[in-house]
């Protein structure tokens, strides 16, 4: 998954990704707030979802203490990051804010 993953932050296009757990209550209301998310953004974001459970190691390197946290990427490089809950409009202002194209 790990070198995958880099493949995949590693583009152009603003990757957001969701540090997550199958256990864990606001993950779980967080899901469908990313899938509007990427309803209004369409192509011009990728988001894409990480079990820490499963990657323990991808949640160590970016220090991934509580979940949900997302953390924005582009080229390769750390944007952003939150951890806990946000609405949709908050997620794509931030988006919209740290995207330079």
């Amino acid at each position: 998954m790990e070198s995958n993953f880099y493949d995949i932050i590693n583009i152009e296009k603003p990757v957001l990704v969701d540090f997550f757990a199958t256990w864990c209550g606001p993950c779980k209301m967080l899901a469908p707030v990313l899938k509007q998310v990427k309803e209004e953004l369409g192509d011009k974001i990728k988001i894409i979802k990480i079990d820490t459970d499963k990657n323990q190691d991808l949640s160590a390197k970016y220090q991934v203490r509580g979940v949900p946290t997302m953390i924005l990427f582009q080229n390769g490089k750390q944007l952003w990051r939150q951890s806990g809950l946000l609405t949709k409009e908050e997620i794509i202002e931030v988006i919209v804010s740290k995207y330079s194209k």
